[in-house]
């Protein structure tokens, strides 16, 4: 009996070191992380019939836990506060035999890490798709083994930008004033077709081979930080793509929500807020699919919320980053995102994420912000959320006729709305992103409501961030995401026009360039802008003027609708300008010898720093 044992644990042995391990993740850490739990997933062929050992000072195996997949073993450690970096062997053994063997690392971590600064107002942010921004290298357009070709005549395909065209367009997007980036999505998306977009993540461990490699990602921060720029990741935990890895060979069967038996998420978000939802109808929402190649990944899985909550740490530490903006907000479990937030913001104290909350009702937005105090006790713990509300008010507002309840007054009252929120000053704002019409687009192609609209945004409370080509007049004749995220002209060798050298730019693309540059550079030392507070006046006679200031500083901001200029008596704004006699108006760098009138040109904004 013992010789036939000995020839079974034998013949397993042989079936699990014929094979390699396939995946150990993360695959690294730090030592000296706050956070001093790590879980360990490791996928390959018969992996649970291993038993596992290791042996490092600092470094307790605490368990390790065989699920129903036998693919797939989870190793739980537990790392001493003053554990060394270095490496160590964890051993996968079956009976006496060795059948496989990781090299596990500790890492150093950077001075000061864990106290990087995340973006806020004083920054504005470049929102980039990198597929349609610049190619800086051709050789990784078409990747062998890789679902999809590039085939840039295809508004749906891949056009071949990259990690390379973002670094070599740098000096150009520090010229223009930009002080942060934020990329959608550069992970692995390896789909049968309209991979371009990123959204659809098949490895969460590793970037896109046609975008490049995780270095030239880690590559991109340490250019940015030269600049004193700072580096926003896109990331998706509501749902992955359908050819991620582990669809193929799932670790457990509630690893996917709704699977295989897929249903479409109602998209219902107020669900999520609402006193009265039913349970059935939460659940419609939350683990419905987003769409057929998304599946909907179950974040109440608690293998699956640690693994998500340890790849963001990874990647901020990893790359450095500054700030993570995630998709979908309210479809995921609403409490592992708590968790989500309350676990990254406890490692990193001084770090922003944002969040994707598409409503345009701020009492929805609010729900989500660090610091609510919800009726349901729910709390969550990001700084930021994505102002959609005042998006829509700018748009609607700038195209609307003015009247008692149209026009600028829905700008005016939009703001009123921000006692909703437990800090405004800290809501993502834009005239746009890569998921709607452009803002140009929005504004009937009139430069001047353009130049009205992106002079708010870069003057209001908030921070601020703007989608690449506003700058030289983007636009689109379909509505479709492919045609608003067109490719940025002079980002391929051979392009008539190149927005970075100006060749072939029309003089209007020229004058924008030049007022979006005016703007943004200015705001990179306007403190007042950056931490002061916001005073505005109801509109009136198609006119908007609104403040932000300091006990030492003001500066006056007025938007004028009307087809011919106004002079501005300012005697109405006397809490505010008291005091001050003088000023500059910064975009057309004129100075003023007497505030008590302002001149502001038709469909213009003039921003004026105030002087005493």
């Amino acid at each position: 009996m013992k010789h036939i044992i000995a020839l079974f644990m034998f013949l397993l042995a042989l079936n699990v070191a014929a094979q390699n391990l396939e995946r150990v993740e993360p695959p690294n850490w730090w030592a000296g992380m706050k956070t001093t739990d790590l879980q360990l997933l490791v996928h390959g062929k018969n992996i649970s019939l291993a038993d596992v050992s290791l042996d490092y000072p600092g470094v307790d195996l605490e368990a390790v836990t065989k699920v129903e997949n036998p693919n797939y073993l989870f190793i739980d450690l537990k790392l001493a506060e003053d554990v060394r970096p270095g490496k160590f062997d964890i051993h996968f053994n079956v009976g006496k035999k060795e059948v496989a063997n990781y090299s596990y690392e500790l890492r150093e971590r950077q001075p000061n890490s864990a106290q990087r600064e995340g973006y806020n107002s004083s920054d504005v942010i470049c929102l980039i798709t990198p597929d349609r921004f610049a190619n800086g290298d051709p050789s990784n357009d078409e990747v062998e083994g890789m679902r999809e070709g590039p085939n840039r005549s295809d508004k749906w395909g891949r056009h071949g930008g990259d990690i390379r065209g973002i670094i070599n367009s740098l000096d150009y997007l520090q010229s223009l004033g930009y002080t942060a980036v934020w990329l959608n999505p550069v992970l692995e998306n390896d789909m049968a077709k309209e991979s371009y977009h990123g959204y659809a993540c098949t490895d969460f461990y590793k970037v896109d081979a046609r975008f490049g490699t995780n270095d030239e990602y880690r590559e991109l921060n340490e250019e940015l930080d030269k600049r004193g720029m700072k580096l926003i990741m896109d990331m998706i935990f509501n749902h992955c793509g359908s050819e991620h890895w582990w669809m193929h060979d799932m670790p457990m069967k509630d690893w996917i929500n709704n699977y295989p038996n897929m249903k479409i998420t109602t998209h219902r978000h107020t669900v999520n807020e609402d006193p009265h939802a039913s349970e059935v109808d939460k659940k419609a929402m939350v683990e419905g699919w987003f769409v057929p190649t998304m599946p909907d990944m179950n974040q109440n899985n608690p293998f699956l919320a640690k693994y998500l909550i340890q790849n963001s740490i990874w990647w901020i530490e990893y790359v450095g980053l500054e700030g993570i903006r995630q998709d979908t907000w309210p479809y995921p479990d609403k409490y592992m995102m708590s968790n989500w937030t309350k676990e990254l913001m406890s490692e990193y104290p001084h770090f922003n994420v944002v969040g994707e909350e598409w409503t345009t009702n701020p009492a929805i937005v609010s729900y989500w912000q660090k610091g609510k105090l919800n009726q349901d006790g729910y709390k969550n713990y990001a700084p930021s959320m994505m102002d959609f509300p005042l998006q829509n008010a700018v748009s609607e507002g700038l195209r609307n006729d003015e009247s008692w309840g149209g026009g600028l007054i829905q700008i005016y009252e939009a703001l009123a709305n921000d006692f909703l929120y437990p800090n405004p000053n800290y809501l993502t704002i834009f005239p746009d992103n890569h998921d709607m019409s452009r803002f140009y687009v929005q504004m009937g192609e009139d430069v001047n409501l353009l130049k009205m609209g992106v002079a708010f945004f870069l003057t209001t409370r908030g921070i601020p961030q703007i989608y690449y080509g506003t700058e030289i007049l983007m636009r689109h004749d379909g509505s479709e995401h492919g045609d608003i995220r067109a490719d940025f002209p002079g980002g391929w060798a051979g392009d008539k026009v190149n927005a970075f050298t100006g060749e072939g730019l029309s003089n209007a693309a020229k004058d924008m360039q030049k007022y979006v540059s005016t703007i943004q550079n200015w705001r990179k030392n306007a403190v007042v802008v950056h931490h002061g507070k916001l005073k505005h006046f109801v509109p009136v006679d198609g006119t908007y003027t609104y403040f932000r200031c300091t006990e030492d500083a003001a500066v006056m901001i007025v938007l004028n609708k009307n087809l011919e200029e106004k002079n501005i008596e300012t005697h109405r704004f006397m809490e505010v300008t008291n005091g001050y006699k003088t000023g500059k108006e910064i975009i057309s760098g004129k100075q003023l010898s007497d505030i008590s009138k302002i001149t502001v040109p038709a469909r213009s904004a003039v921003i004026v720093e105030l002087s005493k």
